[in-house]
């Protein structure tokens, strides 16, 4: 299949214009973005395909894009602005905040430790609705009550749901308000980026239409964790359909926005916590976002990981029977984001000034490592 390439590439960067034509060719896209930004300044802006199989409609300059748990790196960057503000600490305890939370024996999990997955909490495990998911306060209620599915201290358990709602109470104990409204508030509006977490009903005709992947994603060998996670009946939100989940804001998995805005708000991970010449970040508060908090084999992602509070740092060469040899963003050790279920990615390499980002509307059952954006990212470091 061919497709009309929109947009731009700088002549160093053609090589990243040809990989994601190259996607097209092969069958491997209905609509797909791609941006690319180095040194605060874009270098690529690409867009292409469908926006909606059913419907016909074209990929447009402002498609939104749902990105699953690639919205993880915009919360995570929502907590470290109120961080950045003195509004709360990564090492102070979560139950510090919101005292409800140390029920159960969590009252030693810090902030640091509920974003960078090791709470115990990647799923509600007592049986529910699907639809319960969108009652805040019955979900964040669930959570404070949970006991832990492991003890504190042994490793990371992948919060694919849960984390929104972790992240998002953190935030709403600590500033009245919520990821979204932070993420509207502080980032979207003043420097006009194109992101939410929780899509107005007006911006819903500008979002694609996600065609879900053929397979179940390889979760490896199922055990408990997994299953709160992922496998049970009620792990995600259901039952009230696109227009619902769309305005909800479920701060780990529900994000919109377009590959130009999302690696332009990476720009604070490689530009030293500056955004458009501002300082948003002070350098203690970027290093304690970025920070290694855990790394080992995860409990629910069938990967050796590195998280810190919220995002993924790369590891090169951890898994390669599931990643090429310089791991899932590139060759740098420093590179750090976050990846979406069905393939879609934001990271910033600050070793070379670099942000990325990529959405698509075909999912595939990749949980992390899609080799669609594997080859943009192979071309990206190739160009240098």
């Amino acid at each position: 299949m061919t497709s009309d390439i929109h947009g731009f590439a700088d002549a160093q960067f053609a090589r990243v214009r040809d990989a994601f034509a190259a996607n097209f060719e092969e069958g491997l896209e209905s609509g797909a973005a791609v941006a690319v930004r180095v040194d605060g300044e874009p270098v690529a802006d690409l867009w292409a395909g469908t926006a909606s199989r059913e419907t016909g409609a074209d990929w447009a300059e402002d498609t939104l894009v749902p990105v699953f748990s690639t919205t993880k790196a915009m919360a995570a960057l929502t907590i470290a602005f109120l961080v950045e503000q003195g509004m709360l600490d990564y090492g102070q305890t979560v139950a510090s905040l919101w005292p409800e939370f140390a029920q159960n024996g969590k009252e030693t999990v810090t902030v640091a430790q509920a974003l960078s997955h090791q709470a115990g909490l990647p799923g509600i495990t007592e049986q529910m609705d699907p639809a319960d998911w969108f009652d805040w306060n019955a979900i964040t209620a669930r959570l404070a009550a949970q006991a832990p599915m492991w003890k504190l201290g042994e490793g990371s358990g992948y919060h694919p749901v849960t984390f929104g709602f972790l992240a998002g109470e953190i935030a709403r104990r600590a500033s009245g308000r919520s990821v979204g409204t932070i993420l509207r508030e502080e980032f979207a509006q003043p420097h006009g980026l194109d992101l939410w977490i929780g899509l107005p009903d007006e911006e819903h005709g500008r979002a694609a239409e996600m065609e879900k992947p053929k397979a179940i994603p390889n979760f490896g060998k199922v055990n408990p964790e997994k299953t709160a996670a992922f496998l049970s009946p009620w792990a995600a939100p259901g039952q009230r359909g696109a227009p619902a989940w769309r305005r909800a804001e479920f701060a780990g998995a529900n994000g919109h926005g377009t590959a130009r805005s999302l690696a332009h708000l990476m720009d604070l991970l490689s530009q030293k916590g500056a955004l458009d010449g501002s300082q948003i970040l002070s350098a203690s508060t970027l290093g304690a976002l970025t920070e290694e908090r855990v790394r080992g084999q995860d409990r629910v992602l069938p990967y050796i990981v590195a998280f810190a509070a919220g995002l993924l740092r790369n590891l090169p060469g951890a898994n390669k029977d599931q990643a090429p040899d310089w791991g899932f963003y590139g060759p740098s050790p420093n590179a750090i984001g976050h990846s979406g279920w069905g393939g879609s990615c934001a990271f910033a390499d600050p070793d070379r000034g670099v942000s990325f980002s990529y959405v698509m509307n075909r999912q595939s059952a990749h949980l992390i490592g899609d080799p669609r954006p594997g080859r943009l990212i192979a071309a990206l470091y190739e160009s240098f």
